[in-house]
């Protein structure tokens, strides 16, 4: 058989709340739509229900702006409380212009707006932070599904990221869990004998990519099973590993 990957969402998950079990949720949506998760799987989870269970949505009218955010803000639509807690969830600011604010997290992400937004939130005046430790998060998924269902998985966390030099945004992972998120071809030979040298394939975000093509943005389907991809195990598998050194970043 040639190779093959199916990709199928998990439809029926409802309005995730603070303290909800998302595994739980996943579990039984997955085993209603006829789909159960199965050994073998990875589960890519939407960041933005992660950020609701672990109670990471926030309403902006508790937060007060300082002068820095009012002034970044002026003349562009979004709100200086927004702004400020931007600003709050940034280890530095790489670029601002034009009320675009692309920063690194302290998670070590270089993303637009710290990656926070208010889009799939209930309520008005309301954002979603990222998760404080998104592998943790996809830890304590993985670990209850496999306590529950008895089904050896692998997680990932997925948030949309714009890119330099492309347009428009992709799903990257940005928590791992169960998977080494990388794929080495190096000291490898190609189908013509030539040595691979440098090529290391960022497989976390290309499943995380890979999910969105059936999760969307307005199909109320967060959370997708990844089935057929023979990825490689891995028990410390960590978000760091798909973020460059800073001695290696020709760009920073």
């Amino acid at each position: 058989m040639p190779p093959q990957l199916s990709v199928i969402g998990i439809q029926g998950i409802p309005e995730v709340r603070p303290g909800d079990d998302l595994a739980a949720q996943i579990i039984d949506a997955a085993q209603t739509q006829g789909t159960p998760v199965a050994s073998g799987d990875v589960l890519v989870v939407t960041q933005k229900i992660v950020s609701k269970a672990e109670g990471r949505v926030i309403s902006i009218e508790g937060v007060e702006a300082s002068p820095l955010a009012v002034s970044i803000t002026e003349g562009h639509r979004r709100d200086p409380r927004h702004t400020e807690l931007i600003l709050r969830e940034s280890r530095r600011i790489v670029r601002m212009d034009r009320g675009v604010i692309i920063s690194e997290t302290y998670h070590g992400f270089n993303c637009a707006n710290a990656g926070i937004d208010a889009s799939n939130i209930p309520g008005e005046g309301t954002v979603a932070l990222l998760p404080v430790d998104p592998d943790a998060s996809a830890r304590g998924i993985r670990q209850a599904i496999r306590d529950r269902a008895g089904a050896d998985v692998a997680v990932i966390i997925s948030d949309t990221f714009g890119r330099p030099w492309r347009s428009a945004a992709v799903n990257v992972a940005i928590g791992v869990a169960g998977i080494n998120p990388l794929l080495s071809y190096v000291g490898q030979e190609d189908s013509h004998g030539n040595m691979m040298y440098t090529t290391v394939i960022n497989v976390a975000d290309e499943l995380a990519a890979t999910a969105e093509l059936v999760t969307g943005k307005v199909l109320g389907v967060p959370v997708a099973i990844v089935r057929g991809y023979a990825y490689e195990p891995m028990e410390d598998a960590s978000n760091q590993a798909l973020i460059r050194d800073p001695d290696k970043d020709l760009f920073r």
